[in-house]
């Protein structure tokens, strides 16, 4: 039925709670597991589940993932398949940028028209997990509903940040509200299966993935136009009107909504068995293929650490961290609950030294640093002898090449550490 399916994943808003990471880029741009990009796992799970046609639809510092999407995803001339962008447009009939998710949508559907297809598979572009959507999109053919939300059970204290709904013996969505308080939520339990309700997990989340009916989609978007999100009026609005399935999952999902979760779960990746499975051959990764060398490592001692390609090492210790594409670590450095995101190029031996002469820092890490508890960006230049060490004891703040956030330390997209400095 696959084939029956067009795939739209959101672009999302600034992503402000991600900054600074997406100061310079958008949030399905923001470099994960130290190779892909957030955009590229929905499209993965899309192309893993036999769903060749999506449309990524952008708006805010979206020349980094329109470039990254061009060079990765390309497909034979003799296939229907694409991944294409349809940024933000304005037009007489549309004078304004997309408002919400909804409203991002209806202004592209024009475009989705174009195509032959009975449902439409909206998606997040900023979540990781793994999903067969085949058994979502059968889920739907199959109960003969109109609309299907992709839910999760979740516990008490996360049901607070997300929309929770209540469904009834057949699955059919019967009430839907968004981010309850906690005095709410002990009208909102459901009957989640015994093995999540013994992780505690008896609440029903909308994981933002939705699949509509097509002529429904055309049919509520020229109803309601003043509409602009799915989550807060429209499926509140049609869990009244229409069928609305809930396709539980309950395999590993998180929403990459701040800077925390972000760093906990690319760090999440060095466990022994990762929730979140990087070497299965079922559900792989897609991403731009650079044929980039394999990396190098010189008397570093490594633990619980994820290398890229075209990183050349020589730190002492460098442990729990994930290391991003063509990373260069300096002699003696000390790395520890770190996300060093690599750089984009490689700097030639006469320009290493001739920063090195004018005593510039040179794009990658220098020796004798300590590194712990932080995100380094793309292409930052730190220095020798350099202490980054985040924590509780820090005050959130935005401060000039780094920022912090729940103790966490981010050094800025090409900034440049001098040698000894103390964060």
């Amino acid at each position: 039925m696959t084939e029956k399916v067009l795939g739209v994943i959101l672009g999302g808003g600034q992503g402000s709670r991600l900054s600074p990471l997406t100061q310079t880029r958008s949030k399905p741009a923001v470099p994960i597991a130290g190779k892909y990009r957030l955009v590229d796992i929905p499209i993965s799970n899309c192309l893993n589940s036999g769903i060749h046609r999506m449309f990524v639809l952008t708006q805010f510092n979206s020349a980094s993932l329109n470039k990254h999407i061009k060079n990765t995803y390309h497909f034979s001339h003799f296939s229907d398949a694409f991944v294409d962008i349809l940024a933000a447009e304005q037009t007489p009939d549309n004078p304004t940028w997309f408002q919400g998710t909804a409203d991002a949508v209806r202004q592209t559907m024009h475009h989705l028209l174009n195509h032959d297809f009975e449902y439409v598979l909206i998606l997040s572009g900023d979540q990781l997990y793994q999903m067969d959507f085949n058994e979502m999109i059968n889920a739907h053919i199959d109960s003969g509903c109109e609309i299907t939300l992709a839910t999760i059970p979740v516990t008490a204290k996360e049901a607070t940040d997300f929309g929770i709904l209540k469904a009834d013996e057949t699955h059919m969505i019967t009430s839907f509200t968004e981010k309850p308080n906690s005095e709410m939520l002990k009208d909102w339990s459901s009957d989640t299966g015994e093995t999540m309700q013994a992780e505690g997990r008896n609440y029903l989340a909308s994981m933002g993935i939705y699949i509509f009916n097509k002529e429904l989609l055309i049919k509520i978007f020229a109803e309601n136009p003043d509409e602009k999100d799915f989550g807060k009026e429209i499926i509140p609005r049609l869990i009244n009107s229409y069928r609305v399935l809930s396709y539980q999952y309950e395999g590993y999902w998180t929403d990459i909504g701040n800077i925390s979760s972000f760093f906990e779960a690319n760090l999440g990746l060095t466990d022994e068995i990762p929730k979140f499975n990087l070497f299965d051959s079922h559900h792989s990764i897609y991403t731009r293929p650079r044929m980039l060398p394999p990396s190098k490592i010189l008397g570093t001692t490594l633990d619980k650490t994820v290398i890229a390609e075209g990183c050349i090492l020589q730190a002492d210790d460098i442990k729990h961290a994930v290391i991003g594409i063509r990373a260069r670590i300096g002699k003696g450095t000390k790395i520890e609950n770190a996300y060093i995101m690599g750089s984009d190029s490689y700097q030639t031996l006469i320009e290493i030294e001739k920063e090195t002469k004018l005593g510039n820092p040179v794009i990658g890490v220098g020796e004798r640093c300590i590194i712990r508890n932080a995100i380094l960006d793309k292409n930052c230049r730190i220095g020798d002898d350099v202490r980054i060490e985040g924590g509780p004891h820090l005050p959130d703040g935005d401060f000039g090449t780094y920022a912090v956030k729940d103790g966490i330390i981010v050094i800025k997209k090409g900034a440049t550490i001098p040698n000894g400095t103390v964060i």
